[in-house]
């Protein structure tokens, strides 16, 4: 089995805006092209467009419909999902060969594909379903952060960050350092509320979520900005209306 190195302050991870998210899938996209066309782990897409596609994803995207417990209208959540990069990372404790590693630098988990087995103990021990094997390869894939990216010195500065985050059309995924109280990720988590996914099973993901905002707040705050309505004749009538204002 793997040890975990002794951990430093860095924790780089991600923040999901979910009030933000559309569920357009343009993350997932970008993961899967920067992997497959110019990272270093490309994943299988076998049968695309065929009777039985099969392929492996670092990162998906879950849509539910979800209904506040005050009764009001329910509403669509996307929910994207990669690897959290646990601090006490299960899927590394479990490894029979080493091939799954976390970086002691920052915190980031890896998986060393020349050393896996494809044995799946590792997604068997993780409690987020955020890791597959690819069919094609039979070996076991995961979220990097796009360590080949953030590691770049050639990349320009803007690009030194995961594709998805890049890609994001909504500014719903935000990079940083989570084990820095002051960085930009870690304001945006206390200022909005940001949430870990199942705290209960002690692995200590290091990715945050920030929860859907109220939508009937929003339309409260914005309600003195807007142009009123007026009530009047529609149709026929309001155009009968308005010319008469005209010639009068």
């Amino acid at each position: 089995m793997t040890d975990l190195p002794q951990a430093t302050g860095k924790r780089l991870g991600l923040v999901i805006d979910l009030d933000t998210c559309v569920g357009c899938h343009a993350c997932v996209t970008a993961c899967k092209a920067w992997n497959t066309e110019e990272g270093q782990s490309p994943l299988a897409d076998t049968d695309a467009h065929g009777a039985h596609p099969s392929g492996a994803f670092l990162n998906r995207v879950h849509s539910y419909e979800v209904t506040p417990h005050d009764g009001t209208a329910p509403r669509i959540v996307h929910f994207p999902k990669s690897c959290l990069h646990c601090t006490d990372a299960p899927c590394v404790t479990v490894c029979p060969t080493g091939a799954s590693w976390k970086r002691a630098e920052d915190g980031i988990v890896l998986v060393n594909e020349a050393e896996c087995i494809g044995c799946g103990l590792c997604a068997w021990a993780c409690p987020y379903g955020a890791r597959e094997q690819d069919p094609a390869q039979r070996v076991m894939k995961k979220c990097t952060l796009c360590v080949d990216r953030i590691d770049n010195p050639t990349l320009p500065q803007i690009d030194r960050i995961p594709a998805c985050v890049r890609t994001c059309p909504t500014g719903a995924r935000h990079f940083g350092d989570l084990g820095d109280p002051d960085s930009a990720v870690s304001r945006l988590v206390a200022d909005r509320g940001g949430m870990a996914l199942m705290p209960e099973q002690e692995t200590g993901p290091v990715n945050r979520y920030l929860p859907p905002r109220d939508k009937e707040t929003e339309l409260d705050i914005l309600a003195p900005l807007l142009t009123p309505v007026t009530e009047g004749p529609k149709g026929f009538l309001g155009w009968l209306d308005r010319a008469l204002e005209k010639l009068g």
